[in-house]
């Protein structure tokens, strides 16, 4: 089932956002952070507030976090573990960052808590990192960021790319180096500390704005730097070992930055969007087979529904739940500098993608929540449980946009 779902005209522009975070669980959609455009200017979404999309009823709720609440936050990494919503980094009103701030998401009532005096050295401020979740640790890779001269000088050579320097003393610092970087840093979140393990192999070169997914103990990579096809890399979490995958074999993805990327049980990664490295917003689906390590383009649809800056989610019966981004995110380039375009279309809707064959008990639901009209009055004839969730179904068809299959392919 190819689906899109659009969120009611109430609270549909506090939904529209971008490079926020979402993630599913239980079959609901949780959705933090991000930005909008409004006369120009960018505009970042309340830290107090958190949205939840029920996947099975197609309701959303709004709810309101109280604690230690993250300063405005942009090109900040979320993670979700045991319950719990991780927020790394990322740019505030005084410039890059490296606090963590972390909310239960299981209790009644959502306490933002601000991580005071963590074990290890705490990774440099940075954004537009990733992130794999990996028994019980969170495992940072890349972004763009800044360290002192010093640490840049202590470092490898190969690991941080120096962009710019500035000469403004900071307390006891002469200089501040920014630039990119491919790092790997380890939170133990049941130690509360950090670490940073030495990989060996072909490592990505720095690089942020790339698309991250994990399957079993292997992080994988993909993008955010140029290229005329887009590069993937493979890192064994076990032993540190990194490699680049081949996919010479296969018609490829156009390089990009900014897209979506999300491991399957069945062993592909799903790539949808992002921005070309030449050309505009991309609207295209694809696979790659870990298996058979080749790319397959996937006929969907979407095709009305470029997307960059938006998220991707493993659903149920592997479904992918694509939500928000920008559908014309431009760039502009003048003499001087590049420039992104001050207007932007941000999305409030849910695009959902099946990668699977169903079950016949999905297929029977989905075929009766599609015909609800035919069935309402046979619904009380069922058990309660089976009642319930057969409304819940209904009420969500009732609420997608229809679809007309594209003929063109």
């Amino acid at each position: 089932m190819d689906g899109v779902y659009d969120a009611p005209l109430s609270s549909r522009s506090r939904l529209e956002r971008s490079s926020h975070t979402a993630f599913i669980d239980d079959g609901v959609l949780y959705v933090w952070g991000g930005y909008q455009v409004a006369d120009g200017e960018d505009v970042v979404l309340p830290s107090d507030e958190m949205w939840l999309f029920n996947l099975y009823s197609g309701i959303w709720e709004q709810r309101g976090l109280t604690g230690d609440v993250p300063p405005d936050l942009t090109d900040f990494c979320g993670s979700y573990l045991n319950g719990t919503l991780y927020i790394f980094a990322g740019c505030d009103s005084e410039g890059y960052t490296n606090d963590m701030f972390t909310v239960d998401l299981r209790s009644e009532c959502y306490i933002w808590k601000r991580l005071m005096n963590p074990n290890g050295k705490t990774p440099s401020p940075r954004s537009k990192h990733s992130c794999w979740v990996h028994r019980d640790r969170l495992i940072y890779f890349g972004g763009y960021g800044c360290k002192t001269v010093g640490e840049v000088q202590n470092g490898s050579s190969s690991s941080f790319i120096v962009e710019e320097m500035s000469w403004t003393t900071i307390g006891g610092t002469l200089f501040r180096c920014w630039g990119w970087n491919n790092e790997v840093n380890v939170f133990d979140t049941l130690t509360r500390t950090w670490s940073k393990p030495e990989t060996r192999g072909a490592a990505p070169v720095p690089r942020g704005c790339h698309a991250a997914a994990i399957l079993g103990n292997k992080g994988y990579v993909s993008g955010g730097v140029e290229g005329a096809t887009l590069d993937l890399y493979c890192l064994d979490l076990d032993s540190w070992t990194w490699s680049c995958l081949d996919t010479s074999g296969s018609v490829a993805p156009i390089g990009r930055t900014l897209h979506a990327m999300t491991a399957t049980p069945d062993g592909t990664l799903f790539v949808y969007g992002g921005f070309g490295t030449c050309g505009p917003t991309l609207n295209d689906a694809w696979q790659y087979n870990l298996h058979q390590k080749r790319w397959t383009k996937l006929n969907h649809q979407h095709k009305d529904k470029p997307r960059v800056g938006h998220t991707s989610c493993l659903g149920s019966d592997s479904d992918i739940v694509v939500f928000g981004g920008s559908s014309n995110l431009t760039i502009q380039m003048d003499s001087v500098a590049i420039l992104r375009s001050p207007w932007q279309e941000h999305c409030s809707d849910v695009l959902i993608f099946q990668t699977q064959p169903y079950s016949l008990s999905r297929l029977c639901e989905d075929f009766i929540g599609r015909n609800h009209a035919m069935f309402n009055k046979y619904l009380h004839c069922l058990p309660s449980k089976i009642e319930n969730r057969l409304e819940k179904r209904c009420a969500f068809f009732s609420a997608m946009k229809p679809l007309q299959p594209d003929l063109t392919d």
